[in-house]
Formats: C-alpha cells, sequence, structure tokens
C-alpha cells in the first residue's frame, strides 16, 4: 500500500466523523458561503509570473517543514509579494494543516485560495465553500472518472474553481472534462517521491488549450520555471522553497522580483 491509499483511508474516516458533528446545513449557512469568488483561473490568465505559493507546515516526504510561522504573516506576505494564488493544506495528519489555516488566510488576504485537500466526498466541497476557499483541488490518481466529474460539476455550481492534477498519461485521459477550469501535472510520483520536471514537459502536448496548466511539485528556482513556460504552463505551484525559510512573503516577493526581471 502506498502514501497516497493510506491517506485515502484515513480521510474516510475522517470525513465520516466531520459530517457526523457539522451537518451540511451548518456549511451551506456560513457567511463565506456567499462571498464573491476570485477566480485563480483568472488570475493566472493575465500573469506574468503565474506564482501559487503554498502554506504548508509538513509533509510525508520531507516530515517538518515549518512549525514557527503563523498563517496570517505568511497570507498577507504572500499578497504583498504579488503571488496570483496562495494553496493551504487543510489534512491535519500528513501535512499538519487545518481548515482553521484556510479561515485565518481568507481573513488575512484577497487572494484566491487554493484549498489543497484529498477531497473524496461531495462534503468536502461544500466545507471549502463554507471556509473561504475560492478554488478546490481533485486527484485523478484516488478518483474515478464519475467521481471528477462529480466533484468537479458541484464545484462550478457553487462558483469555485477546479484544478484536476495528473501524474501520468493514463490519469489525464481519463480526467479531460469542460467541468475543470485548470489541469495540474505533478512532478513527483508519489510512490516514489522521486521528482521530475520532464513530467510536466512531455504531459503538456496531450493537454487541451482551454485548460491552464499548472506544474506542481519540484520547483524551486526561477530558472524551472523558464524551462516550463515554454510548453504552455501559465501557473507553478511551489510548496516548500518560501514555507522553508524564515519570512515566505519575503522570500516570495525576491523570487519574484527575479523571475520579472
Amino acid at each position: 500500500m502506498n502514501i497516497l491509499d493510506k491517506i485515502v483511508i484515513d480521510k474516510r474516516k475522517e470525513v465520516d466523523l466531520r459530517k457526523s458533528l457539522i451537518p451540511i446545513s451548518q456549511l451551506e449557512a456560513s457567511i463565506l458561503f456567499e462571498r464573491e469568488i476570485f477566480p485563480l483561473s483568472k488570475a493566472l490568465r493575465t500573469s506574468n509570473s503565474g506564482i501559487i505559493a503554498e502554506h504548508k507546515r509538513r509533509s510525508p516526504s520531507k516530515s517538518v517543514i515549518n512549525y514557527s510561522l503563523n498563517v496570517q504573516d505568511v497570507a498577507s506576505g504572500y499578497e504583498d509579494a504579488g503571488v496570483c494564488g496562495m494553496s493551504v493544506l487543510t489534512d491535519g495528519k500528513y501535512f499538519g494543516g487545518s481548515l482553521d489555516d484556510l479561515l485565518v488566510a481568507r481573513a488575512s488576504c484577497k487572494l484566491p485560495l487554493l484549498r489543497k485537500e484529498f477531497i473524496i466526498d461531495d462534503y468536502q466541497i461544500l466545507e471549502a465553500k463554507s471556509y473561504g476557499a475560492d478554488v478546490i483541488l481533485l486527484i485523478a490518481a484516488v478518483l474515478t472518472r464519475d467521481e471528477i466529474k462529480q466533484f468537479s460539476e458541484l464545484a462550478k455550481s457553487l462558483n469555485l474553481d477546479v484544478l484536476l492534477e495528473v501524474h501520468n498519461e493514463e490519469e489525464l485521459q481519463k480526467s479531460i472534462m469542460p467541468s475543470l477550469d485548470m489541469l495540474g501535472v505533478n512532478n513527483r510520483n508519489l510512490k516514489t517521491f522521486e521528482v521530475s520536471l520532464d513530467t510536466s514537459k512531455q504531459l503538456s502536448q496531450l493537454i487541451p488549450d482551454e485548460f491552464i496548466k499548472v506544474s506542481e511539485s519540484g520547483i524551486s528556482t526561477v530558472e524551472a520555471i523558464k524551462a516550463l513556460q515554454p510548453y504552455g504552463y501559465k501557473g507553478f505551484l511551489i510548496g516548500e522553497n518560501f514555507m522553508k525559510t524564515d519570512n515566505p512573503g519575503i522570500s516570495a516577493t525576491k523570487f519574484i522580483n527575479v523571475l520579472e526581471s
């Protein structure tokens, strides 16, 4: 059993518990449920940098990244840096995140917020909306085509953007459908944790032009972004690179200044 299988088994238990504690009607009554969405897809289309900066305390591949920062400072720092969007990990067991992180980020900035989560149930999409997310992530490796369709159509009915993540051609072929906004290629092999930008390069030509292409994982240099831009990538998810510093906002500012110079 690989790490992804373990995470999904734990996630099903967690979601069942959350559903028993907080009814859907309570999620829908959230003040944030009616707010106007900041679309990430629109921000990426018009951006020079395309940076989606992440808030992540730890990960299964790197263990601890940074536990000393508060989300408010990270979110406002990223906004000042001029990133396109912010990804907020809400998985507790494996990534040290929570839905409260999403709430704090929402109160601290006007960036498009991606709920970075292992979504396996409609309930989590309603949760994302009620805690202030603008975008949800769907991971093709853990979902069937029917589930991708069901979840992405629900998200679109709530005006949320949808980023679908793939790791290989098989996942890409089963996933392409009109209810997606962005297709993300994860350069990390989730079975071995090895990272290669070649994954993004190879899959780029198979992604139809109507979807915004996003490259994820292993992007820590301006050179990596410049190598991917000719392949049509408009979005670049940067997870650990900023978070492993003392001030992710300043780190992101310097990075974007070099990228755009």
